[in-house]
């Protein structure tokens, strides 16, 4: 498999290199990334988890027993709840942002996809994604996989990030843009 030097140079890179190798030998890459998913939206959502991860405080002994709790609740499979005990007992659950962000872009490299970030000021509808990817895809000449975000601040507009490209379209910009012309 063909991993971007990026991506095995950085600590969460080579972290989630490690685990996409044992997911792949276990046939569990799905699952994994799954669990991958629902680890994101809980740090997301819970700012006792979120803590967890990052509080220097928290013994290894403690964040290792509360992640297993946390994953058995979720239903993460063994091998992700070994990963996150591993993480805690080497003091690296801070990096599981990143981790979960390399281990996707593996992934989906390994089943040919690209992934697309889209942050709008406003949630897009199903349908205005579904248009967005295929327009993408004719563009990449891949299969893109999308995820959405929503920033307020951007005013309107999207900005789309693919790999290192980014494609700002968002207001901010344009009327910053503007007040940059204006000053010259």
């Amino acid at each position: 498999m063909d991993i971007s030097a990026g991506i095995q140079a950085s600590l969460a890179g080579r972290y989630a290199s490690a685990l996409f190798d044992l997911a792949s030998e276990a046939g569990t890459v799905t699952a994994v990334e799954s669990d991958l998913d629902k680890l994101e939206a809980g740090l997301a959502e819970s700012a006792e988890l979120k803590m967890l991860t990052t509080n220097p405080r928290v013994s290894r002994g403690q964040a290792e027993k509360a992640l297993w709790g946390v994953a058995a609740i979720m239903g993460l499979s063994d091998l992700t709840q070994k990963f996150l005990g591993t993480l805690a007992q080497n003091r690296r659950l801070g990096q599981l942002p990143g981790i979960i962000r390399a281990f996707r872009a593996i992934a989906a490299a390994q089943r040919g996809e690209v992934t697309a970030e889209v942050t709008s000021a406003h949630a897009l509808t199903d349908t205005q994604l579904e248009q967005l990817k295929a327009r993408l895809t004719a563009r990449e000449g891949r299969t893109v996989k999308l995820t959405s975000k929503v920033d307020p601040d951007l005013l309107g507009g999207l900005v789309v990030t693919i790999g290192s490209k980014r494609i700002d379209a968002s207001i901010r910009t344009r009327l910053n843009s503007l007040a940059q012309a204006m000053k010259a």
